[in-house]
């Protein structure tokens, strides 16, 4: 039985709701220039074909891996949730916060109350990271490496707890279809300076030492695969372009993953499908296809 998980990130709602002149004290007044600069980039009617599409596609999961924020404003998270809510409830899709979601440290307790419905494992009613959920064979394990930083930085970071615990999950799910979900690409050439994993090192010695059979990331806001060594083989890292980008090449047009995944005796076959915009088409289509 083929199990058909969709991936999305990076949608950036736009347009930034009016912020007080207080709210722009600190980091938020960089990020606020910075998105008069790039606002047009986002493109909220692409996004809204994106999210079509995914549903005509009906896909049995939905993974959404952060940044539907910009800077982190309160009068930004309503209309995220909204937006989230238009994908799916909190047993169809699963979500994890990115740099632009916990942009300053006062955004995130708004993270909990806003997104909990979606970050929530299955033992628990409450959002905690990192944490799993099963749906069939596949074990969803949802970490966080959304962290506030200084002005112009876009780093994440795991942390000790949170790692330890991964493991443990990992260790704990061997045997499933581990499908890992994070907004940083984890490895430690996946970003530029200053926008990086801090902890990819420590992250790529779990993937060493315990194994996952799929790592799906944004961040970059480009459709990326590289491996990572596990235990019984190559891990493949996945990351997606943004899901409203509308300028740039081909690899960071807006698009989305669509992965099928079957069982084929202890081993999993990943089909990957990239269905987005491109220069020509009017609508989204598919772009290409990729074997895991």
């Amino acid at each position: 039985m083929t199990f058909r998980l969709a991936h999305l990130s990076d949608p950036h709602i736009g347009p930034l709701p009016k912020p007080h002149w207080r709210e722009l004290m600190g980091k938020r007044l960089t990020g606020y220039l910075n998105w008069q600069r790039r606002s047009s980039i986002h493109n909220m009617d692409v996004l809204s074909a994106i999210v079509t599409d995914i549903r005509a596609q009906a896909p049995d999961h939905v993974a959404m891996t952060g940044d539907i924020l910009n800077i982190g404003l309160p009068a930004e998270f309503p209309v995220a949730g909204d937006w989230l809510a238009t994908l799916g409830n909190g047993q169809q899709v699963s979500f994890v916060p990115g740099n632009h979601d916990a942009y300053v440290r006062s955004a995130l307790p708004h993270i909990g109350k806003t997104f909990s419905p979606w970050m929530a494992g299955d033992a628990t009613d409450r959002p905690a990271f990192p944490y799993l959920r099963q749906r069939g064979d596949l074990a969803i394990i949802g970490l966080t490496s959304g962290v506030p930083t200084a002005p112009f930085l876009a780093n994440g970071r795991l942390g000790a707890d949170q790692r330890a615990r991964f493991a443990q999950i990992l260790s704990d799910t061997r045997g499933m279809m581990r499908v890992v979900m994070i907004h940083h690409p984890p490895h430690t050439s996946g970003a530029t300076p200053g926008r990086g994993l801090t902890d990819s090192r420590r992250f790529e010695r779990i993937i060493r030492e315990q194994g996952a059979e799929l790592i799906i990331h944004g961040h970059n806001h480009r459709h990326s695969v590289v491996y990572l060594d596990g235990p019984d083989g190559r891990v493949p890292v996945v990351g997606v372009a943004s899901a409203s980008a509308v300028p740039g090449t081909d690899r960071h047009r807006a698009a989305w993953h669509l992965y099928e995944i079957t069982r084929s005796g202890s081993c999993w076959q990943i089909e990957g499908i990239i269905r987005g915009m491109t220069r020509d088409s009017e609508g989204v289509i598919e772009i290409n296809r990729f074997s895991l």
